[in-house]
């Protein structure tokens, strides 16, 4: 494990000093603390120039971080399977990051980090040893997927035939990455059929994931997301955890689009946003054509939980937390 120095006492000349705040956002680059327009890496970043790194990021909401271990745990166990030695200890990723939270003066924030490979500095290209692990982050106002007064209609899914996913064998899914080519593809199509999302299969008729959101499809009474292929989000973690509490049937399996297709309701989960329901599948109503009874429960209670003390931690701003 690289040393590395107490991170909120980091405020070098030049950087956003302790007592100042940036609502549009504050970023952590090499060693400093500073407004998050002023924030940049170093083209021989390998996170940059090869993807070769893992992120997360985690929601606050009304000053207090949400799932802040859950989020911390993936983070760790990316860099474990990417075989990049993290650059600073997990107290001290937590650390930096209420430090961000507190600096920006943000109630509400969308929170990432970053851990890369490093910078290269010469030597063979292949050479991965002679890099040294680097750590960023940054604190955003919160970004939602789709606007909060949009979530009773519902957004609009399409799913890609021109992309399939990033197969597991060539790409870890359990690694939260920038491996975005085949999502930014999916994307486009998206748009260009009039939806607002899209959604990935195998290639072989499985459903998969989304541009930063799995997905949900509530058939004959029984929830299904896919279990391969997928990240293991956090929202969904919750959203798994929510219908268990409510008694509502789970399946964690493989999800036909013709599943998907027949769905009462379906949903796609993500910290940006949360639980965000489906008013249409390929241009055609998924039930009522708006947020379904069940996607509003399980919308409703993850937002209550944010209020939960077992879920939350808040952040101290200037001596003043949500819980004063």
């Amino acid at each position: 494990m690289t040393e590395h120095p107490n991170i909120s006492s980091l405020t070098p000349s030049g950087a956003l000093g302790p007592d100042e705040t940036s609502s549009r956002g504050v970023a952590w680059v090499e060693g400093e603390y500073m407004p998050i327009e002023d924030a940049r890496i170093s083209i021989l970043e390998n996170g940059f120039t090869c993807s070769d790194c893992t992120y997360d990021v985690v929601g606050v909401w009304d000053g207090a971080f949400f799932r802040l271990d859950d989020h911390l745990d993936r983070l760790f166990q990316g860099c474990e399977r990417l075989r990049i030695d993290p650059p600073a200890e997990r107290a001290e990723v937590r650390e930096m990051l209420f430090e961000l939270v507190r600096r920006s003066g943000l109630r509400r924030s969308y929170v990432q980090v970053i851990v890369t490979r490093g910078v290269r500095h010469g030597g063979k290209k292949l050479d991965l040893r002679r890099l040294s692990p680097a750590l960023y982050g940054y604190a955003l106002p919160y970004m939602f997927i789709l606007e909060p007064e949009r979530h009773e209609v519902g957004v609009d899914l399409v799913v890609a035939r021109t992309v399939t996913r990033i197969p597991p064998t060539a790409l870890d899914p359990l690694v939260k990455n920038f491996h975005w080519g085949d999502f930014v593809r999916g994307q486009l199509e998206a748009n260009e059929r009039g939806g607002s999302c899209c959604l990935l299969t195998d290639g072989q008729g499985l459903v998969t994931e989304g541009a930063g959101y799995n997905v949900f499809a509530l058939v004959d009474g029984t929830l299904h997301t896919p279990a391969d292929w997928v990240l293991h989000g956090i929202t969904r973690k919750v959203a798994l955890e929510i219908a268990e509490e409510a008694g509502i049937p789970t399946a964690i399996g493989a999800v036909p689009v013709e599943l998907l297709s027949r769905a009462e309701e379906i949903f796609v989960t993500s910290t940006a946003g949360g639980v965000m329901g489906a008013a249409t599948l390929d241009g055609r109503p998924v039930g009522a054509g708006k947020e379904g009874p069940t996607t509003r429960r399980i919308r409703e209670r993850y937002w209550e939980l944010h209020y939960d003390p077992r879920h939350t931690e808040p952040v101290d701003y200037d001596g003043v937390s949500r819980s004063a």
